[in-house]
């Protein structure tokens, strides 16, 4: 272990100056405290910061009498002591949600030989741009609070932080003489924005209400200054081009350029694309970065994407290199510390255009120093690989997990765990950082502590086995051989597959025979359902004790009966071509009732309900019309994406009560209906007969989503154990016969 540069004092001394000092409390240490009030509450008392100097980031460990000494050299390097603690000697984990709880021993446990851990990267980056539509949209202080806790008791120093860029772009656009009703109209409605943000749409769901610019304006100043308490550096945005169209009316020989639709919308809602190489463009950018900078502070890193799912006008390199210098130079006149951070998204998803030269020449034309590079899918392509480490541009390994915030049992601990450290080893210097960029927050959030847990000295992270065997204490309070049998078979058998866009059961996609016509529909797992069912009863024979434990059981048991269903399908299917009407309808009774048990069991936990998402979503109006307004965007996000076929209709689909019982279970029950139909017509079900159940499913979602039909429990209903086990009892036998 890398010996760590700490001065240790005795522990009289120690606690005798502490009591004596009369000088200003150092402001890492109140930080530190702070967060273990808000974190540990009265037991807080139990715990002693004091921060050390150190050549990297670290923390130490050690039991003076009643009381643990945490040391670090950052109020953030002592978040990451204490979530250790609380973690591997309490058996507890401060999840991401605002709704996530724990209790902690009445009696807190000793630390028996001092522990000592050093970060292994300078950067731990966090999120994603979708991740700000995906599960943030409608976050309040308290969610932001809870959750910028989480990131600094992950060590994370380098979130993206782009709430509120609306608002100051809203007076940018204003001061330079467009008129309300057009920057209103030019941005999306809350749940998209982050598409709009990425050069990909406009005017959907326009206007955006004063109310949401107002109270966003103030929530990214809670936001910055709560994240730079902790020691970490907002990545704030910048401008990469993206333009309300009206411009041209005030500079009408600016060149501009008419992006294509994206994804299926229509012209309406292309976007405007400024050149970076216009004079223009450099006004703008010194415009928006001294506006957010007076506003927000900076950190000096900001986060510029002008090709993200874009073509470039020219893929000759030495525009590509022009290109970047330009945007580079633009961000330095605007600030001269001014560092450049990009998704590497555009070298993995348009990988075929991106060659060598070309990714030389954009990401060498600038210094190297004064730029972040994301490998931004890791889990799929280490792009680092192919692109000699990026030509020697420091970059952050990232985990991306989940799309569309998709609830699927995904995510390959040994495999990222090798793959990290693989890169540590031989992906160059110049490799900085571990982060994750995942879409949306799923439904298996261990595997982002286990990536973050890997930026530090641990001896856990050995032997996943070991590890394995904490998390399962972590998850359930308590030391179990059953639970702990359960979470190994789960890491073994289960976990073993890597994230696809549109990862869910056929309970969630549009009803086909075959194939889904999804787009991105993915239903296929790559495990034994019954090794899911065995992981499940083992746990069921436990006594779990944190809220994380009763989260376990409504997670496996809606995903082993979403995964029955799929079986009960294929079964559906071959009854279709035997034309076997009595096999036909006691399977799509069987599949119907599994829908409505999987929307019982899913409500017991507040994560999994869609009334939550749409009260979080109205909570932001202040009248019935705003209200009404944001609860539409929340609903269509999750549905269509837009408002008819296109794409990314399932996209963000979620097995969430609510959603799973009236919007899946009613289109399933309309497919039944249409193929037993056309049976009795004409004997098939053919390419005709599904046209004609689309159309009245495609007026169905639109009505779910823009009409609000049903209203749903913000709050869980039932005890998760209690259901959990009355429907394994139910289904377990048919699923290991």
């Amino acid at each position: 272990m890398k010996k760590l540069s700490i001065l240790l004092l005795a522990a009289a001394a120690l606690l005798a100056a502490a009591a004596c000092s009369q000088e200003p409390k150092d402001p890492e240490v109140k930080a530190a405290e702070d967060l273990a009030l808000r974190v540990a509450g009265k037991q807080a008392r139990h715990f002693v910061f004091q921060r050390v100097e150190a050549d990297s980031d670290c923390f130490r460990l050690e039991q003076r009498g009643s009381k643990l000494l945490i040391q670090g050299n950052s109020a953030n390097s002592m978040a990451v002591g204490l979530n250790h603690y609380l973690k591997y000697y309490c058996h507890v984990e401060y999840g991401w949600l605002l709704g996530d709880s724990f209790t902690l021993p009445a009696k807190l446990p000793a630390v028996p030989e001092p522990v000592e851990a050093s970060a292994r990267v300078r950067d731990r980056f966090f999120l994603n741009y979708c991740t700000y539509g995906y599960t943030m949209p409608w976050w309040q202080w308290a969610d932001w609070e809870h959750f910028i806790d989480w990131m600094a008791l992950n060590g994370v120093n380098l979130p993206l932080a782009i709430t509120g860029q609306e608002s100051i772009w809203y007076q940018i656009w204003t001061e330079m003489g467009l008129t309300d009703e057009e920057v209103r109209n030019y941005f999306t409605g809350p749940a998209h924005l982050p598409w709009h943000r990425m050069q990909n749409i406009d005017r959907w769901f326009a206007p955006l209400p004063q109310v949401w610019l107002d109270g966003q304006l103030e929530l990214q100043k809670q936001i910055t200054a709560r994240e730079r308490e902790l020691n970490m550096k907002p990545v704030l945005p910048a401008f990469a081009g993206h333009v309300p169209r009206e411009l041209a009316r005030l500079y009408p020989d600016a060149p501009l350029t008419q992006l294509e639709a994206w994804s299926g919308y229509q012209d309406e809602y292309a976007c405007t694309f400024l050149d970076p190489m216009s004079e223009l463009y450099a006004q703008i950018q010194k415009k928006f970065v001294e506006k957010e900078t007076e506003i927000y502070g900076t950190d000096h890193i900001y986060g510029i994407d002008i090709f993200n799912e874009l073509m470039p006008p020219s893929w000759e390199p030495d525009y590509l290199a022009r290109v970047s210098r330009q945007v580079f130079e633009s961000l330095e006149a605007a600030d001269p510390e001014a560092t450049w951070l990009q998704m590497g998204w555009l070298f993995y998803n348009e990988r075929k255009y991106w060659t060598d030269d070309r990714v030389e020449a954009y990401l060498t034309s600038f210094p190297t120093d004064r730029q972040i590079l994301l490998d931004y899918f890791c889990d799929r392509q280490e792009v680092w690989k192919r692109t000699q480490s990026f030509f020697g541009v420091p970059y952050v390994w990232c985990y991306l997990g989940n799309f569309g915030g998709n609830t699927a049992l995904v995510g390959k601990f040994r495999d990222v765990g090798e793959k990290i450290e693989n890169a540590l080893e031989n992906g160059g210097d110049n490799m900085t950082g571990i982060g994750a960029t995942l879409e949306g927050f799923d439904c298996n959030p261990y595997i982002y502590e286990f990536l973050f847990e890997k930026a530090w000295t641990l001896p856990q992270h050995a032997d996943v086995a070991q590890w394995t065997a904490m998390l399962s204490d972590q998850r359930t309070g308590i030391e179990s051989e059953k639970a702990r049998e359960a979470w190994k078979l789960l890491i073994d058998s289960v976990y073993v597959d890597a994230t696809t866009p549109g990862q869910a059961s056929f309970v969630n996609q549009r009803p086909a025979i075959g194939r889904t016509k999804t787009w991105y529909g993915n239903a296929r797992i790559r495990y034994d359902n019954r090794h899911l069912a065995d992981a499940l009863g083992l746990l069921l024979e436990v006594d779990g004790k944190n809220s994380a434990y009763a989260f376990d059981l409504a997670n496996l048991t809606r995903q082993l009966l979403a995964n029955h269903f799929d079986d009960l399908k294929k079964q559906y299917e071959e009854a279709v071509a035997a034309k076997d009407r009595e096999t036909m309808d006691r399977l799509s009774a069987r599949m119907l009732e599994i829908i409505d048990d999987i929307d019982r069991v899913i409500g017991t936990h507040s994560y999994f309900l869609v009334g939550k998402w749409i009260a979080d979503a109205r909570s932001w109006g202040q009248t019935e019309e705003d209200q009404t307004y944001f609860e539409r965007n929340a609903r269509n996000l999750i549905t269509t994406w837009s408002d008819k076929d296109m794409l990314l209709n399932d996209y963000a689909s979620r097995t969430w009560n609510g959603l799973t019982g009236t919007l899946y279970k009613v289109r399933w029950e309309k497919f039944f209906a249409a193929v037993s139909a056309a049976l009795d017509k004409d004997g098939s079900f053919d390419d005709d007969d599904y046209q004609a159940f689309s159309d009245d499913v495609t007026t169905f979602e639109k009505q779910w989503w823009d009409e609000c039909l049903h209203t749903f429990p913000a709050r869980p209903v039932g005890d998760a154990k209690t259901v959990a086990a009355e429907l394994y009892a139910k289904y377990q036998p048919l699923i290991v016969q």
